[in-house]
């Protein structure tokens, strides 16, 4: 049987991809032919001639990626931070967009002893999962509510735990759903989300028009139809200090943080980029809330013509 070159194989692979619109036609040709072989793609060059059986399998995988079916179904699974994700038809597939802000919410829990983490609109539980593998002291809830995506969830936290990761907790339902978080008000250090927000009718790629559930993609008309309940969720459940991530549009860089900014119990808010320089989420702090003191109306003056001194008194608002 004859062999060829693996890397002729894979040139050739990159213009079919290139032709067909595919994003990143020469790293899916390489993350393609490293699935078939088994092996890292830093480790291709250790394989420079493959048999012509082999060529006909990769040249079939090639043709599905072609057809713009996403690189992640057809390879099973994702990287994401620490953790590795399986995907499929079904589940929204995580971008590496959203890795930025995991950075981020590492490092505001970086001097946080066994913090608790909520992950709202936790998909395939990339966020969750990723956190938890960085932190394996951290409690982290995932909540979901698509029956699809909470399968998808189920099996990779039971993957995580297997390899020897530490437990996260799966809840199913809508976040909105006070029943269903009620028990967490108020404890949680950190809370993240990364909600659909794609405003109705935007042209998205086929990757997305095809293969993603519309519902964990679009967010209604203006996007913000489930960030805006969201954010009194998240701000509910966060403790006195406590932060909070949420992704969204790269056209809601100004429109989300003053959602924000509005809440009397977020302060803090800050909007950041992604590696593309696009904005990607917003941050805030969760902070207490004190009226100010309030006189009470003044008590009729003693016989003696002295007055009473008022008593200030302070009442605590809540979120």
């Amino acid at each position: 049987m004859s062999r060829q070159s693996l890397r002729s194989a894979i040139l050739a692979a990159t213009a079919t991809l290139d032709e067909a619109g595919v994003p990143s036609p020469g790293v899916d040709a390489e993350e393609l032919a490293a699935h078939l072989l088994g092996v890292s793609r830093t480790r291709l060059g250790m394989t420079p001639l493959v048999e012509s059986s082999w060529l006909e399998g990769y040249r079939s995988l090639v043709a599905r990626r072609a057809e713009r079916v996403p690189l992640q179904h057809i390879v099973g699974s994702v990287q994401f931070g620490r953790a590795h994700l399986v995907v499929g038809p079904g589940v929204f597939v995580p971008r590496p967009e959203t890795e930025s802000l995991v950075v981020w919410a590492l490092d505001v829990i970086a001097g946080v002893t066994a913090p608790l983490v909520v992950d709202l609109c936790a998909g395939s539980g990339a966020i969750a999962l990723a956190i938890s593998a960085a932190r394996p002291d951290a409690r982290v809830i995932a909540v979901e509510r698509s029956p699809s995506a909470l399968a998808f969830a189920r099996r990779n936290i039971v993957q995580h735990i297997d390899s020897g990761g530490t437990r996260v907790e799966l809840r199913g339902g809508d976040v909105t759903d006070q029943r269903l978080l009620a028990d967490l008000d108020g404890t949680a250090d950190l809370v993240l989300a990364n909600p659909p927000y794609v405003p109705d009718g935007t042209p998205v790629e086929p990757e997305v028009a095809n293969f993603d559930p519309p519902e964990a993609v679009f967010g209604g008309p203006d996007g913000l139809t489930v960030i805006k309940p969201l954010i009194s969720v998240a701000a509910g459940l966060l403790k006195v200090g406590g932060a909070l991530a949420i992704e969204h549009d790269d056209t809601q860089g100004e429109t989300v943080p003053d959602l924000l900014r509005a809440r009397r119990v977020l302060t803090d808010v800050v909007d950041h980029q992604d590696l593309a320089g696009r904005p990607r989420f917003v941050t805030a702090t969760r902070v207490r809330m004190v009226a100010a003191d309030i006189e009470p109306p003044a008590a009729a003056a003693p016989p003696d013509g002295t007055r009473r001194k008022g008593l200030s008194r302070r009442g605590k608002l809540r979120s």
